[in-house]
């Protein structure tokens, strides 16, 4: 039995799963620490030499002109209301016809929000409000059909090649073939890490040809193609870089142009999203090999499996199929996974079918309520 006094971190046992979030948190804190001072050391010169840069023009500007500077900067002030509004210098297509709004409200359930057009009528913040909510929530659910297809098709096409590799002919005296390649393939399931291969081939495609098609219609340079590729594909969207704004398009078809940019954007925030759903699994695999070498020094933290009378079965977690035999008693499944009730042999770092996805994330609530919960974490089993 764990011990209840004297532990090392000064309290009982914690819960795996919260000790599980307590470590994702700190990496996270971690990480954003870390982010914040490679950022600053890169960005903060370049703001520095901007300013000065900044400085130095405008006075040369209110000299030239015998402007005072209170007069030009309430006119600098005029210009960035106008430009949030959408008024540029250089000439670009209408904000609010019909096509420039289609292209904002696709912004806006991307979740993109590139921030170059906003409404700016009391009427429109507050339809916006309403219709990102429903928008929003219904491209998740999209994106997390797409992923499930995704899944399907590489599982469908891994498992064909994984039964070619194994599958071994015998030809005995009567002629007949014998096939015993399929005896170990019943409940076999892709690697994760092989999922996340592809996925991330996938988006580096589609950005590679995405960029060669930005670099050759915006003008911009090749790298520059790839940043705005990767900010608008994870939905951060910035706004710095904002593709199909010109009227016309020299050289190119509008149209097809127009045409072109949605087909990239759309299968790129696509492929993003799947990328970033299966690595979040790799994390959790991370966070849990972490947690099972910090149970060794501190066992009444972590008290051992099986040795904890109060201790609940762990969900969405990667361990091996036999010990996930027992289910939350808080949480019933509709339907029981076929990896916690089988017997049958399960492959290196397998990957969860889409009968396991769905059943682990159908959930009951109080035994009334049958909810879609769709989440990051899909349950990984690992031999």
């Amino acid at each position: 039995m764990a011990c209840r006094s004297g532990c090392c971190c000064g309290s009982g046992p914690i819960n795996e799963d919260n000790a599980r979030f307590l470590l994702l948190a700190l990496f996270i804190v971690v990480y954003l620490l870390c982010g914040a001072a490679v950022f600053s050391a890169l960005e903060q010169p370049k703001e520095r030499e901007a300013k000065e840069r900044w400085a130095q023009r405008f006075e040369h500007f209110s000299q030239k002109y015998n402007l005072s500077k209170k007069d030009l900067n309430n006119f600098l002030r005029n210009y960035e209301e106008a430009n949030v509004a959408g008024i540029r210098v250089d000439t670009i297509r209408p904000r609010w016809d019909f096509t420039g709004a289609l292209y904002f409200v696709g912004t806006v359930v991307s979740t993109i929000g590139f921030g170059m057009t906003t409404p700016a009528t009391i009427g429109g913040k507050v339809f916006l409000m309403f219709y990102g909510l429903l928008g929003c929530a219904a491209t998740i659910l999209f994106f997390n059909l797409f992923l499930e297809r995704v899944i399907t098709v590489i599982a469908f096409v891994l498992k064909s090649c994984h039964e070619r590799r194994r599958n071994k002919v015998v030809l005995p005296q009567n002629g007949r073939r014998v096939s015993d390649g399929n005896r170990d393939l019943a409940g076999w399931k892709p690697s994760v890490y092989c999922v996340m291969l592809i996925l991330g081939a996938a988006a580096i495609l589609v950005s590679c040809c995405a960029s060669l098609m930005y670099s050759a219609a915006e003008g911009w340079g090749y790298l520059d193609s790839l940043y705005f590729c990767f900010v608008a594909f994870s939905t951060i969207g910035f706004g710095d870089m904002v593709s199909s704004q010109r009227v016309v398009y020299e050289g190119h078809a509008t149209t097809a142009y127009w045409l072109g940019n949605f087909f990239f954007i759309l299968t790129g925030v696509c492929c993003i999203y799947s990328l970033f759903n299966v690595i979040s699994i790799v994390i959790k695999q991370v966070l849990n090999w972490l947690l099972r070498r910090l149970e060794a020094p501190c066992r009444c933290c972590f008290p051992r499996r099986g040795h904890h009378p109060h201790r609940h079965p762990r969900r969405n977690v990667v361990a091996p199929g036999h010990l996930r035999a027992r289910r939350d008693p808080s949480i019933e499944t509709d339907a029981i996974n076929e990896s916690e009730t089988d017997t049958g042999r399960r492959m290196s770092g397998e990957m969860i079918s889409m009968r396991d996805f769905l059943a682990a994330n159908k959930v009951r609530v109080s035994g009334q309520l049958s909810i879609d919960v769709h989440i990051c974490y899909p349950t990984v089993h690992l031999r």
